[in-house]
């Protein structure tokens, strides 16, 4: 497939909103089989389908409920039938759901990594064996199929210990337990989430990420990324659930070339192409440990862009069909913030188009449920702190807003 035939995109998954508006910006023609369809994807999509219907007065409902891997698959059926779609996008949500990835290529291709090289980086413990093997650092992991199991793995790897659902996203599930009854609550609650569970050391430090662009034969670091997980002051209930990122991260120039080893090492041996990201937890040694390896776009999208000032989308294109890779800034002078909004109780959902930070904006009307999803919102500022506290402010002027239900 080359460029020139690459017309019209699909973002698929449940952070398509930074995609669309990439794509877009690059003169893509997007589509978008999304979660929530909120109004701005559908302002900057020329289709679009959701999970989610949203009506004036009606819930949303509980994402835990409601998300279903295979209706991105009709969604992306109807889609396709309806227009011209030459290529995939993927965001999040869909990682660990190799038959809906593997009948989704069927449908239209997806560009980047392969459904084996997906599956590969994404069934554990396998993908930590082989991080052994190239010398990088990572918790201790052990796949459980009981609380007694767990027990015992969690005595082995030594307290504290976290529980993890092997399929998830957003931090959904995710508890840490310092002795064996908060591992039996931990057990539980990552059984909601899925069948399958694994248990990692807990590493004590900074929750970082790697943005990146691969290719067959080179690998460029775009931005080490600070991630901000379980905030209370957004309402997240999940103590390590998603919440946004801050672009660049401050740290040490040891951790630099540290991350470049990892990063060149995992992408090369693996086979990634176009935007992955490293998910780290970077400890008081200053040395990063693996958590887990996104092969797709990821959350901290529109942050890197504005931060480096290039098209994500673009840039990803460019490197999964000629091979090439953008110029990087060696210095930036903007730290861009992201923040995801979650609701403090059942709300009904202000107009916030009246804020030009704000994104993934539901429809003004709809019922947002106590702790889902209510909308994201993008700061710029000269360092992290100015970046950091206009977003919060924001924040609280959104939340101010809202109407009980």
């Amino acid at each position: 497939m080359s460029k020139t035939e690459i017309q019209s995109v699909l973002a698929i998954g449940i952070d398509t909103v930074p995609i669309v508006n990439s794509a877009k910006e690059a003169g893509y023609k997007i589509y978008a089989a999304d979660y929530f369809g909120d109004t701005d994807i559908r302002r900057n999509c020329s289709g679009c389908e959701a999970i989610i219907e949203q009506k004036h007065g009606k819930s949303c409902g509980k994402m835990k409920s409601k998300f279903k891997p295979e209706a991105f698959l009709e969604m992306a059926k109807s889609l396709n039938e309806k227009y011209e779609i030459d290529a995939i996008l993927l965001s999040s949500g869909l990682d660990d759901f190799s038959h809906v990835l593997h009948d989704l290529n069927d449908i239209v291709p997806v560009l980047g990594n392969s459904l084996k090289v997906i599956t590969r980086i994404r069934k554990k413990p396998e993908f930590f064996e082989e991080l052994d093997c190239l010398g990088i650092e990572h918790p201790e992991t052990a796949v459980v199929k009981n609380v007694d199991a767990a027990k015992v793995a969690a005595i082995k790897i030594g307290y504290p210990v976290v529980m993890k659902p092997e399929r998830g996203f957003g931090g959904a599930g995710i508890t840490a337990a310092w002795n064996s009854k908060e591992l039996e609550t931990a057990f539980f609650d990552a059984s909601m989430v899925s069948q399958d569970l694994f248990i990692q050391k807990f590493i004590n430090g900074v929750h970082a990420s790697i943005s990146f662009l691969a290719t067959d034969k080179k690998v460029r670091i775009l931005t080490i990324n600070e991630q901000l997980l379980g905030l209370n002051f957004l309402f997240q209930k999940e103590p390590f659930g998603y919440c946004g990122n801050i672009v660049p991260l401050n740290f040490a120039s040891s951790v630099f070339e540290k991350c470049r080893f990892i990063t060149e090492k995992i992408a090369l041996h693996f086979g990634l192409k176009g935007s992955n990201g490293i998910d780290l937890v970077i400890s008081k040694k200053n040395t990063p440990y693996v958590i887990e390896v996104n092969p797709r776009f990821q959350g901290t999208l529109e942050c890197v862009e504005r931060t480096l000032g290039i098209n994500l989308v673009e840039s990803h294109i460019n490197a999964c069909v000629y091979g090439s890779l953008p110029t990087i800034k060696e210095k930036v002078s903007v730290f861009c913030t992201r923040l995801i909004l979650y609701a403090p109780k059942r709300v009904v959902a202000s107009d916030l188009t009246v804020f030009h930070e704000t994104r993934d904006i539901p429809l003004p009307g709809i019922l947002i449920e106590e702790g889902e999803p209510l909308c994201s919102i993008i700061t710029e500022g000269k360092n992290r702190k100015l970046s950091f506290e206009k977003a919060r402010k924001l924040a609280e002027s959104i939340y101010v807003m809202l109407s009980p239900a």
